[in-house]
């Protein structure tokens, strides 16, 4: 479990390396020139948006496989009708 961890980690890393790689390849084609400040907010926000979208789909699954999104609150059964 932990291999896989860190293997998806190293993954997501490299995938917003390459991203960032491919934008600043495009905009230096545009003519468009970004600070050291503007390349360390970007990494900054990807990783900030990765690590905030894992903790949610984590929340979402284990919730899921807890059992809490089964019910709202314990009136909400719907009564079964009398035959």
């Amino acid at each position: 479990m932990t291999r896989v961890l860190i293997l998806t980690g190293l993954g997501a890393l490299i995938a917003l390396a390459a991203v960032l790689w491919g934008l600043t390849y495009m905009w230096r084609g545009q003519g468009i020139q970004i600070s050291g400040h503007g390349h360390a907010a970007l990494i900054l926000g990807g990783i900030i948006t990765i690590a905030l979208s894992c903790g949610l789909f984590a929340l979402t699954f284990f919730s899921s496989r807890r059992g809490h999104d089964d019910a709202v609150s314990p009136g909400d059964e719907t009564p079964k009708p009398d035959t």
